[in-house]
């Protein structure tokens, strides 16, 4: 049977938490799915998802989590891991460690580092009948340590009135509780291009919020399908997103509300990452290392829909509200901060 299983790509933490699933068209929880439901089968379900969760860390490090005040807000910062360990055998037993930014309203853009440990029980449910969507469920039992350190705040006011200690407590808090929630991975069908992960325990049969429809059968794969928050004078870097082979491309949808227009930039890996370091270091936006792979302006109320097409590598999207990169120059007003609010989706298809 683990022969036609081949569950879980993706696995993120925190809101921190992602996880991608690819299942065959033979697999046994959708074929012996009453079967495999029984709850004396709680080991072969473990043991088909340990199957799938060998190379976590590896993806877990090649892949952004976005944060999120609660699971139907938008994105209002990311963090990135490049450290990563997991162990276990009926529980998971994960570390992690990485740097991130985030938007509050207090401190503006504030830039920080984390860690975190914590175990989770496992375990998936398939719905007795109809569609075969594999709810796979990771439950925080131990939180052993969460740590969050600011580095970088963009308000100047927030600084002198000790704004890091209060991004420290607040972020801490958030991350403790993040890990408390757990999350749940969707698998609808079992297609590696229509798998969704949500914060927090899902019902069998629910489906979190997500802005575009996924088309079943079209070959796209699915990197992100998401609303983010762009604020005055700020970025939000999407990715990496890993492109294994030639003749592929990216397909971008968004559509804008709440400003007037922003600019969306494809960019190569080393220059994307070069443009976030400095986002990470510097308290405000600062000017783009090289030229982007494509430049588009996405404005308000106008749908945009893009395809790129790519050699084999690495690559970021970026929604820039900047008046540094692009072509946009927005107004910026101290008492009106014209958020632009994005919502997105990102794949990765044959070239046309």
């Amino acid at each position: 049977m683990l022969d036609c299983f081949a569950v879980a790509r993706h696995f993120l933490v925190l809101g921190l938490v992602g996880f991608a699933a690819t299942v065959q068209a033979c697999n046994p929880a959708c074929t012996f799915r009453q079967t495999v439901s029984l709850p004396e089968n709680l080991p072969l379900r473990q043991s088909m998802l340990r199957t799938a969760m060998g190379d976590m860390c590896t993806q877990l490090k090649n892949r952004n989590a976005p944060l999120k005040m609660s699971a139907d807000s938008p994105i209002t910062g990311r963090f990135y891991p490049n450290q990563c360990q997991a162990t276990g055998d009926d529980n998971l037993n994960l570390s992690f460690a990485g740097y991130g930014y985030a938007w509050t309203n207090v401190t503006k853009k504030v830039t920080f580092t984390g860690t975190a440990a914590a175990g989770f029980h496992y375990d998936f449910k398939v719905p007795e009948t109809g569609d075969c969507d594999i709810y796979a469920y990771f439950r925080a039992f131990r939180v052993d340590s969460a740590t969050f350190t600011t580095h970088r705040l963009e308000s100047a006011l927030a600084t002198a009135f000790n704004g890091q200690a209060f991004g420290d407590t607040f972020g801490k808090q958030t991350l403790n509780q993040k890990l408390q929630d757990g999350f749940t991975v969707i698998a609808h069908g079992g297609e590696p291009s229509n798998t969704e992960v949500a914060l927090g325990i899902v019902p069998v049969g629910q489906k979190p919020f997500h802005p575009y429809q996924w088309t079943k059968g079209d070959g796209k794969v699915t990197y992100e399908n998401d609303r983010t928050e762009v604020h005055q004078n700020q970025r939000d870097f999407v990715g990496p997103i890993v492109v294994e082979e030639n003749k592929r491309a990216l397909y971008v949808q968004a559509k804008l509300d709440g400003a007037p227009a922003v600019d969306v930039l494809v960019m190569r890996k080393a220059d994307a990452e070069s443009a976030l370091q400095a986002y990470f270091e510097m308290p405000t936006a600062s000017t783009m290392p090289g030229m982007p792979l494509a430049s588009d302006v996405l404005s308000a109320g106008k749908a945009m829909q893009r395809t790129i097409v790519v050699p084999a590598g690495t690559y970021y999207v970026v929604f820039d509200n900047t008046s540094s990169a692009g072509q946009t120059m927005p107004v910026v007003n101290a008492l009106d901060d014209r958020a632009a609010v994005i919502n997105y989706l990102i794949q990765i298809g044959d070239a046309p």
